[in-house]
């Protein structure tokens, strides 16, 4: 990989995620080549970025994605300050030449169609038994560069516990299995039933 001197201007945008606690910083070189996600600051022990990302305060979670770094921060901290920091980050790391993530970590990573299977599997096996006998489901509805998106329905939809159902259940089963997952989306108007907060198309 080609790393940038001192001298050579790195550019990194930071766009806001339609979700408020997530933020995408894309750079204009690569960062690291494949996908990782660290959950908490103890998966991301020898790796220099993570490592780095983690020391400041706010962020929750990080994901590398070849020239894309996603901040998920903490409820308590907010983006002014915090996407300087960031970005202030990984633009040193770049300049330094060393590599952002510990040797092997990091692979190419599955095509969408590998990333759909595991996590339909995961649904069926785990998820959906468990939400059915609150007489809910959750469809697997497409997987698009690692973002997959669902549709909650039956006692999920319009229930005040989804977004919890969704964090806490699905995301965190999907990640344990799947860590190359950009992201999970809920496609579901939970005030309406027809219109998605999210397309995938």
């Amino acid at each position: 990989m080609e790393h940038a001197t001192p001298s050579q201007e790195i550019r990194i945008i930071a766009r806001p995620q339609v979700h408020p606690l997530k933020c995408d910083f894309e750079v204009d070189r690569a960062v690291i080549k494949g996908t990782v996600y660290f959950g908490d600051a103890a998966s991301a022990a020898g790796s220099p970025l993570p490592e780095k990302l983690f020391s400041l305060p706010g962020v929750a979670a990080v994901l590398l994605r070849d020239s894309l770094v996603t901040i998920t921060r903490h409820q308590d901290v907010e983006w002014q300050t915090l996407a300087r920091q960031v970005g202030a980050t990984i633009r040193a790391q770049l300049q330094s030449g060393a590599p952002a993530i510990k040797d092997g970590l990091a692979a190419g990573g599955p095509s969408d169609d590998v990333i759909r299977d595991k996590v339909q599997r995961i649904l069926d096996e785990e998820i959906n038994p468990a939400v059915a006998m609150h007489g809910g489901v959750i469809t697997l509805l497409d997987v698009q560069q690692g973002v997959v998106y669902v549709k909650m329905g039956g006692g999920c939809h319009g229930c005040a516990s989804s977004t919890a159902t969704l964090k806490q259940g699905v995301e965190q089963a999907v990640r344990a299995k799947v860590p190359e997952v950009v992201d999970i989306l809920d496609t579901t108007d939970h005030a309406s039933g027809m219109n998605p907060y999210y397309s995938p198309y």
